[in-house]
């Protein structure tokens, strides 16, 4: 068996323990809702010092980012497809600052309280998951603390969640967002035809589309009501210029629009379509722009 020198076994411990034990975790749970009426499952990024902050006394709290999948997605999605890794590398290489990275289970809700009634995903969202985490969780409590960022109908979920309720959230991020520039009358003429992404939101917005229901939860007129309390939110979002939904156009037009209203925020058009290469592509920017509004940084 072959004998390999000391000296080369200590360099190669010194380069892997510290990778080793400065390794953040996942852990996935479920929460018993009362709003619900079921178990909704979250998975959790906990930061390497996470446990050896809390076995020394310090009590650190640390930021808290909410990550809305996709249609199709679940909670463990952006954790099995490399999401973990790449978040895990930016924050030991100290590219991002320490923070939790949270997602809930969405279904097909599309994150807001369905037009029947029956579906109650944004009242679960902000009346019990959110105090549940900041009790569970070291977790800075208030608007400072927390961001929301979403993929896809996440994207979406997240912008109508930051918009709609801008006390709440520091920072909002969404890629390839699900923004829809047809009206409620162009989308039921589609349902006609068998669209599958409009069959998809009719159980959210009703069959046919609820225009009050539309109206009431769409990113566009959120963030024209509440503009002035926009601009104290860090706002990012990026899309493809080959969206394979068209959602390039929802981008740009949200991006003329918050111009208009004088809303700070950046806006990425990139080469690229709807797809899971896309995403982890410029996932990293998009942790790096919640770590500088996590530090109160441009």
């Amino acid at each position: 068996m072959r004998r390999w020198p000391r000296g080369l076994i200590l360099s190669i411990l010194l380069v892997l323990l510290p990778k080793a034990f400065s390794q953040g975790r996942i852990d996935c749970s479920a929460l018993p809702s009362q709003i619900l009426k079921r178990a909704v499952r979250f998975c959790v990024e906990l930061p390497a010092d996470y446990e050896t902050k809390a076995a020394r006394g310090q009590g650190a709290r640390y930021p808290v980012l909410y990550f809305l999948h996709g249609l199709g997605d679940n909670e463990q999605t952006l954790f099995k497809t490399g999401g973990w890794t790449l978040i895990d590398d930016l924050q030991m290489s100290r590219k991002i600052v320490p923070f939790l990275v949270i997602a809930p289970e969405g279904r097909t809700s599309f994150y807001i309280n369905s037009a029947d009634g029956r579906e109650r995903y944004s009242d679960f969202f902000v009346r019990e998951f959110i105090p549940y985490v900041e009790k569970e969780y070291r977790v800075q409590p208030g608007k400072r603390g927390r961001a929301i960022a979403g993929i896809s109908m996440g994207g979406y979920g997240a912008l109508r969640f930051a918009f709609a309720y801008p006390e709440m959230f520091s920072a909002v991020s969404a890629q390839s967002a699900a923004l829809i520039l047809d009206s409620p009358k162009q989308l039921n003429a589609a349902a006609r035809s068998g669209s599958p992404v409009v069959q998809a939101l009719s159980q959210v917005f009703g069959n046919p589309i609820d225009e009050p229901h539309w109206r009431a939860n769409n990113p566009f007129e959120l963030a024209q009501r509440n503009q002035t309390a926009l601009r104290h939110i860090a706002i990012y979002f990026n899309c493809g210029n080959r969206d394979d939904y068209g959602f390039e156009r929802g981008a740009a037009s949200l991006d003329r629009q918050l111009a208009a209203e004088a809303i700070p925020h950046a806006y990425r058009p990139y080469p690229g379509d709807h797809s899971l290469t896309y995403f982890l592509t410029h996932l990293g920017e998009t942790m790096e722009f919640h770590s500088r509004a996590f530090a109160g940084t441009k």
